[in-house]
């Protein structure tokens, strides 16, 4: 009999893969479904990103395997965008890499710098891949906890207390997802600081600086991060363009070289016009993210109205894609989401599948229009 590797008896079905069968089913029998769960953005591109990949199919190498560096011009594209953005001087032909969508690097991140049996520091909560990759490599997920209390940030005190002796490496991610939190050098040269102290390498997933933040930072403009720690980007929330798969991994040469080693033996290049889609998605400035957060702000204003109506608190200086709630003290988050999607037809993301410490939360996603927030809060009206 054929069996499945003992790998993936460490992992389970991503939860949203599994969840969102239930939530079609429902929809499927007519029930109207309003899906604040998930983070995908609901709006287009900038026309001229559209354009430019309509344009790009008329190109002489469209069609082609492309390199698995990506085009010279995207990857300037790349480091015009964090000196433009972050102040950050980077090497495009040398410290920084293509990648299709940042979920991606964190694969290849993990198999190009962990053995079996190095241990992961992983945030309590945070994105439920940094742990289910770290499994599947055979690495050991080791968590660290983040709490309200603090800001959701890490508490260096007890990190310095564990026998960091076997890890190898440590998941950021700010501005912080599932909770909103926002980074700040401060945090970030502590992070730095920790990593050449302990030789852990340091890697922030930065995603969300531009959604609904006045003050979007990079890992990278602290001095010397470039010794010690990766950021990983993505285009998907920024731009809209999560379906395209586009993000990067920025860093120094010696890194970067690393994980191309292992991407270069699991894919053969970024289709050609979506690389020159993200070319163009790079050029826009200001307002364009002016224009998208202003979309942003209603929808977590009326957000904020639906979480009031479910009895919960919340930061309201949260920045991000996502609202971050606590439910009333009790209260268990899996068991009261099944009950709105149920009862009310909504679905709202537990935040236990975030980790121990997202339990009595619950997250909202923004990528959702006005029209269903109202309709959602009308749900609640007596």
């Amino acid at each position: 009999m054929i069996t499945t590797a003992k790998r993936l008896e460490t992992v389970q079905e991503y939860y949203f893969s599994r969840k969102l069968k239930e939530v079609r089913q429902l929809a499927s029998e007519g029930k109207p479904i309003i899906n604040m769960g998930i983070g995908s953005p609901d709006m287009a591109p900038h026309s001229s990103v559209i354009e430019a990949i309509q344009n790009a199919m008329f190109d002489d190498k469209a069609h082609e395997y492309q390199s698995y560096q990506g085009l010279p011009e995207l990857r300037q594209g790349f480091a015009n965008f964090y000196k433009n953005q972050f102040d950050v001087n980077l090497d495009f032909n040398l410290e920084m890499l293509p990648l299709m969508g940042s979920k991606e690097g964190i694969m290849h991140i993990s198999l190009a710098f962990l053995n079996a049996g190095d241990e992961v520091l992983i945030p309590n909560p945070g994105y439920p891949t940094y742990a289910s990759v770290t499994e599947l490599i055979q690495a050991k997920s080791v968590y660290y906890d983040l709490k309200e209390d603090n800001n959701w940030q890490p508490e260096f005190e007890a990190l310095e207390k564990t026998d960091l002796s076997k890890v190898k490496l440590m998941w950021v991610c700010y501005p912080h997802m599932p909770t909103g939190a926002n980074g700040t050098l401060k945090l970030y040269k502590k992070l730095i600081d920790f990593g050449k102290k302990h030789d852990i390498l340091i890697v922030n997933d930065n995603p969300y600086s531009f959604v609904l933040n006045d003050n979007p930072i990079s890992i990278l403009q602290v001095e010397g991060a470039k010794e010690i720690a990766l950021e990983l980007n993505s285009l998907s929330k920024t731009f809209n363009m999560a379906g395209w798969r586009v993000g990067m991994v920025l860093g120094n040469s010696k890194f970067i070289d690393a994980i191309l080693k292992v991407k270069s033996n699991m894919d053969s290049g970024m289709f050609y016009g979506i690389q020159k889609g993200a070319i163009e998605a790079l050029k826009l400035g200001k307002e364009w993210f002016e224009s998208q957060n202003e979309i942003y702000t209603k929808r977590r204003n009326l957000i904020f109205q639906l979480a009031e109506k479910l009895g919960c608190t919340f930061d309201k200086n949260s920045v991000g894609l996502f609202v971050w709630a606590k439910l009333p003290a009790g209260i268990q988050s899996e068991e009261f989401i099944d009950n709105l999607l149920y009862e009310k037809h909504l679905f709202i993301t537990p935040g236990t599948i975030f980790g121990s410490n997202g339990s009595g939360y619950i997250r909202f996603s923004l990528c959702v229009k006005e029209e269903n927030i109202l309709e959602a809060i009308k749900r609640f009206k007596s």
